[in-house]
This record gives C-alpha cells, sequence and structure tokens, in this order.
C-alpha cells in the first residue's frame, strides 16, 4: 500500500512539475496535476486487471483524455493544457532507458524486450488518446 501512496504522489509532483514547465496559469496547477495523480491510479487499477502493459496504458489514456476534455470545458481552456501533463506518468522513459542501455550492449535479447515494451506502452497511449 505505501508503494502505491508514493507512486501517486510521485505522478502528482511530476505533472505538476510539467505543467510549471509549460507555463501553465496558476489556476490550473492543481488540476494539471490531479489529472497525473487520477491517469496513473488509472493505470495501476488497470494493471491489476488486465497484463502486459497495451491495454493498461490505452484505459488509462483514454480516461486521462476524458479528463482533460471535461476539465477543458468546465474551466474554458484548451483540453491540451491537461492532457499532456496527465499522461506524463504514463510515457515509457524508464523501458526506453532500458531498451537502449542493452542495445549498446549488445544484449539483443533485453534490447528487444525492453523495446517491445516500449512501443506497446506508445501505442496505448496513442490509441488511448485517439478513442476519445
Amino acid at each position: 500500500m505505501r508503494e502505491i501512496v508514493t507512486q501517486l504522489l510521485t505522478a502528482f509532483l511530476g505533472s505538476l512539475g510539467f505543467a510549471i514547465l509549460f507555463h501553465l496559469r496558476p489556476r490550473l496547477l492543481p488540476w494539471a496535476a490531479l489529472g497525473g495523480f487520477l491517469c496513473w491510479g488509472c493505470y495501476l487499477a488497470c494493471c491489476g486487471y488486465l497484463e502486459g502493459v497495451f491495454f493498461p496504458c490505452l484505459l488509462a489514456s483514454a480516461f486521462a483524455e476524458l479528463y482533460a476534455e471535461v476539465l477543458a470545458r468546465l474551466l474554458r481552456a484548451p483540453s491540451t493544457l491537461f492532457y499532456v501533463p496527465a499522461v506524463i506518468p504514463l510515457v515509457p522513459g524508464g523501458s526506453l532507458f532500458h531498451a537502449m542501455s542493452a542495445a549498446v550492449r549488445n544484449d539483443w535479447a533485453a534490447a528487444s524486450a525492453y523495446g517491445t515494451t516500449t512501443g506497446l506502452s506508445a501505442l496505448g497511449i496513442a490509441i488511448g488518446m485517439s478513442l476519445i
């Protein structure tokens, strides 16, 4: 349970950091950070029921897009301001790093496995965003 709380808190802070980096107006910052928190929570919930990374990323990305669209109408701001920070926790940076590291070490089996995970995550995010 402590690990889940830590992950959710860091998703909130990571999304907040990117929202600040993108110069969001101060009144929109908490909403953008909450999107990252909720998106990662959706991903963790989906991982409990679904195997792999594709479908959890797809569903979490679709949730983030739906969240962004609703907030865009309520707060009268573009949905992109909420979607991009919300989806930041889903970005497969770790698996991409491990894929490149394995490729540099000529460990092609590990590079292929991590590369596949990275590609499936990215594809899930893109399809989830496109569905909504």
